[in-house]
């Protein structure tokens, strides 16, 4: 399970990167955007590293996380 509320950098968890990236993933995912749907955990990962604010390391709990929801094996 993910761990939403490690700290990650400067007062944000991991949880708060989730609720800043989940509306616009949540469209990719759904085909509603430009955007193809991801369908591998590198891309999901490059995608997450890309799009969160502030903080372009990737993030361990954040990509699981969607891994998880979206059922992206590998």
């Amino acid at each position: 399970m993910t761990d939403k509320s490690r700290h990650i950098w400067e007062g944000w968890t991991a949880g708060d990167f989730i609720e800043a990236l989940q509306p616009q993933l949540d469209m990719i995912m759904a085909g509603q955007s430009w955007r193809k749907p991801l369908k591998t955990r590198t891309e999901l990962e490059a995608w997450c590293r890309d799009s969160q604010p502030y903080y372009k390391e990737s993030i361990p709990e954040v990509v699981q996380f969607f891994a998880h929801r979206y059922e992206i094996r590998e």
